[in-house]
């Protein structure tokens, strides 16, 4: 998803490529008084606040990280959310030490989810390179945690084009009966502990059984395997599904897929070829990621793109973001899960995550998520309703229900009573 101030910038000085000799980029507006109210230290905000209704977070705490914020400056980000990670995860070890379980999994979790937001910054920072250490760290707190619920979540290798992709098996209790399962698929640039906080706890609390499991360009598939995202994810979807219809806890016809963020493609785009699947739900309902990339650019920019001067195209935004840092790492940050260094290369490519000639074919009923503020994809979950030809619902999330922003992060508890509530209406 891409910030429209940074583009709108990254626009203005592309402008000078090929008209006349570089110019500085206009500069950003200055910053608010909180970080709360910037559209990329804003957000991140909400998601840590959002995740403490299922205990991945301390709210006090969370004010006291932005409270050491400056406002637009990444790496005081970067070093507020990771300081807050590194003591949360040595609370989880004290904890763990003493057998204190149930101290030490919350521990952990609050030290994944900081670590998580402090990666969404790295790229801002003089050291980009702190990105992958701070997902080790993430990932470190994310398995500890896991294995300290109960019952623990077990690890799985979902086998996947001569490879594998890495599971999490959470289950309600011991009694391996079979239940309904919910299959969680994340979206663009969130890890797995986002995905317990946005449906997994509120999915065990009602009696399904979860599975989160990282897709390709996603969690370990990016940073271990070197899997990089790709427009056909019914081609992922299915071995997820064959793997799961074989697991003797899961009542192979009752699983639903449920996405978020970019997830509501690539769920509608799994439906259109996946007919196990009893349910689905996009939130929010995604018509065309590439919206999201090209909307902002200029239309001389956009020419070059279409006419397939890859040369050109790269020197307009390198220049671009020469004098931008927050557009430079916005795109560094957007490009990595397609495993792609070129821009011409990530541009053209994304424009093949689109809907519009699998929409028609999707048959199970599917609910479709539509917050008022929706920042990223506006205006296409409406697009994807409307298109749809199988039995659905739209949600339209509000501002007045604190609910009105992508995938209702500031909201999740009454983002999952509505999820939950259509999810056992249609499962049954």
């Amino acid at each position: 998803m891409i910030n429209r101030r940074s583009f709108v910038a990254l626009g203005a000085t592309a402008a000078a490529a090929g008209q006349a000799p570089p110019q500085p980029a206009p500069e950003p507006p200055a910053a608010s008084a909180s970080p709360f109210t910037d559209p990329d230290f804003g957000f991140t905000a909400l998601i840590a606040l959002g995740a403490s209704y299922y205990r991945g977070g301390d709210p006090g705490e969370l004010l006291a990280i932005v409270a050491r914020i400056t406002p637009g400056d990444f790496e005081s980000a970067f070093q507020a959310y990771r300081d807050a990670g590194v003591e949360a995860r040595t609370l989880g070890e004290q904890a763990a030490a003493k057998r204190h379980n149930v101290s030490a999994r919350e521990a952990y979790l609050w030290a994944a989810g900081y670590f998580s937001a402090a990666m969404r910054f790295a790229d801002g920072t003089k050291d980009p390179e702190r990105m992958l250490p701070c997902w080790q760290d993430y990932a470190a707190c994310w398995s500890a945690a896991a294995a300290l619920f109960d019952p623990p979540v077990e690890r799985l290798e979902i086998p996947y084009e001569g490879a594998s992709l890495t599971g999490w098996f959470l289950r309600v209790d011991n009694s391996h009966r079979r239940r309904p399962l919910v299959i969680l698929n994340n979206g663009a640039d969130g890890l797995e502990k986002s995905m317990y906080t946005l449906g997994g706890a509120a999915a065990l609390a009602r009696g399904y059984n979860c599975l989160i499991f990282n897709g390709p360009g996603q969690g370990d598939s990016l940073w271990v395997r070197k899997l990089y995202f790709r427009p056909d994810w019914e081609k992922v979807i299915t071995p997820v599904v064959d793997a799961m219809v074989r697991h003797r806890e899961v009542d192979p016809k009752r699983m639903a897929l449920v996405g978020v963020s970019q997830g509501g493609y690539w769920v509608p785009r799994a439906l259109a070829f996946e007919p196990r699947l009893a349910a689905g739900v996009a939130d929010p309902g995604v018509w065309d990621v590439s919206d999201a990339w090209l909307r902002n650019l200029p239309k001389f920019v956009r020419d070059v793109l279409d006419a397939g001067n890859k040369t050109q195209f790269d020197q307009m935004i390198r220049l671009g973001t020469s004098s931008n840092a927050r557009a430079k790492a916005m795109l560094r940050f957007r490009m990595r899960p397609f495993g792609m260094e070129s821009y011409y290369d990530a541009f053209h490519s994304v424009r093949e995550y689109q809907l519009a000639d699998v929409a028609g074919r999707i048959r199970c009923p599917m609910l479709i998520a539509d917050p008022e503020g929706e920042q990223f994809f506006p205006g296409q979950a409406q697009k994807l309703y409307d298109a749809s030809r199988c039995p659905k619902t739209i949600v339209h999330f509000t501002r007045a229900q604190g609910a009105d922003q992508h995938c209702e992060v500031a909201a999740p508890g009454y983002r999952d009573y509505c999820l939950y509530n259509w999810l056992d209406d249609t499962l049954g």
